[in-house]
């Protein structure tokens, strides 16, 4: 039986990337707790059969994170339908090419990398914070990536943008400690997800190998991880990328 660390029959959770995989999973977590579920992603497909699948408590929203009028649209529409957002989970992110030497790395794969991974972030970061400072409250979080902090070989454009988006967790969280608002990371090693069935295997047993557990971990140990970092359990931790590795990473 999960820990319920959220009482609040209105707490509102926006989840980027919530079409699929952690965010999807996330999203089922914690509307299974009861929570206010916005769906956000730029897969109109997935948005609606998420938001389908979550019933009456789910909104959702088709975006593309790299574009800053479409991520503060739909932030503010969010805010607009629920009244509040309470919390912020980004799971948005793409690989990129892997299994590549520095210099074999195509400029436009890592672009876009940065565009999603991390510059998408700080979208939309910009975008809620200020509606999480009209009510001195928000609990914002980054999926991040243990190739943020150690690097994974052949995983470059992957490795530098969540290696960033660690840093704009830092910066943030320090930003924001006196506002009520906390910001941080989650760093995951190979979890069952879409994403990582989509790597060459080859890639995928180079990372496993690394996990002292030697498994990759579940979707729902990553959803219920999120759901206590947003929950307001979470009140004194801020700056801080938290580990989801099996013991690869005990920093």
């Amino acid at each position: 039986m999960s820990l319920r660390y959220i009482d609040q029959e209105d707490y509102t959770v926006a989840i980027v990337g919530g079409a699929s995989g952690i965010g999807l999973e996330a999203a089922r977590f914690l509307n299974g707790q009861g929570v206010r579920v916005a769906v956000l992603d730029r897969n109109k497909d997935g948005v609606a059969s998420a938001a389908k699948e979550l019933g009456p408590k789910a909104f959702g929203v088709a975006v593309d994170i790299t574009d800053w009028d479409q991520t503060k649209a739909a932030i503010d529409s969010v805010a607009q339908q629920f009244g509040k957002i309470d919390a912020l989970v980004n799971c948005a992110a793409i690989v990129g090419k892997t299994n590549l030497p520095t210099h074999e790395v195509e400029i436009e794969n890592f672009d876009e990398c940065y565009r999603i991974n991390l510059r998408g972030a700080f979208l939309l970061s910009k975008a809620v914070v200020p509606h999480m400072l009209k009510r001195k409250y928000g609990r914002i979080l980054h999926i991040a990536s243990i190739a943020g902090k150690e690097g994974n070989a052949g995983m470059l454009a992957y490795s530098a943008t969540k290696a960033g988006l660690i840093g704009l967790v830092k910066v943030m969280g320090k930003d924001y400690a006196e506002t009520g608002i906390t910001v941080n990371g989650l760093a995951p090693a190979v979890i069952r997800t879409p994403m990582v069935a989509a790597m060459p295997q080859q890639q995928v047993d180079y990372m496993t190998a690394k996990i002292p557990m030697k498994r990759v971990g579940e979707l729902r140990e990553a959803a219920e991880m999120i759901a206590w970092i947003v929950s307001p359990a979470c009140s004194f931790t801020t700056g801080f990328t938290f580990d989801l590795t099996g013991g690869r990473a005990v920093y």
